[in-house]
């Protein structure tokens, strides 16, 4: 058999990895989004408003999320179907990232009283990492 007659294919797994780095990049990216979107609100909430830290945090919050869930939606688990369900989990994993946000804000910014908008922007990275293992497997599967 000469090797112009060998047909290479990728293996299941390296093509299984190559889909995963994409699907962590895309979601980073998206999640920048949301990053992005979470902190503004809370800034503009929080230090123009005027609203408790902890209201403008569930707002703030609410609102990445959602941008979040429709984007990762479209581009990076590339799901349309039974979106109401799959919004609610996605959400319900938001939930876990405004709780642990709320936890931080209380020991760090009462508690030990750091600037609010320094725990907000300190928490994020944290809460990324965190969902994205639990959408992946649960809003998303």
């Amino acid at each position: 058999m000469t090797t112009e007659n060998v047909v290479r294919t990728e293996s299941p797994v390296r093509t299984s990895r190559a889909r995963d780095l994409r699907q962590l990049i895309t979601y980073a990216l998206v999640g920048g989004t949301g990053v992005l979107l979470d902190l503004g609100a809370f800034v503009l909430l929080y230090n123009v408003v005027g609203l408790h830290e902890q209201v403008a945090n569930v707002i703030s919050t609410s609102l990445g999320i959602t941008n979040n869930f429709v984007l990762n939606a479209l581009f990076t688990f590339s799901k349309r179907d039974r979106l109401l369900m799959r919004y609610l989990r996605f959400y319900a994993v938001g939930l876990t990232g405004i709780g642990l946000t709320f936890v931080l804000l209380a020991v760090f910014s009462q508690g030990l009283g750091i600037d609010p908008n320094l725990v907000k922007a300190g928490s994020l990275p944290v809460v990324l990492v965190f969902q994205f293992a639990l959408n992946r497997k649960w809003s998303f599967a």
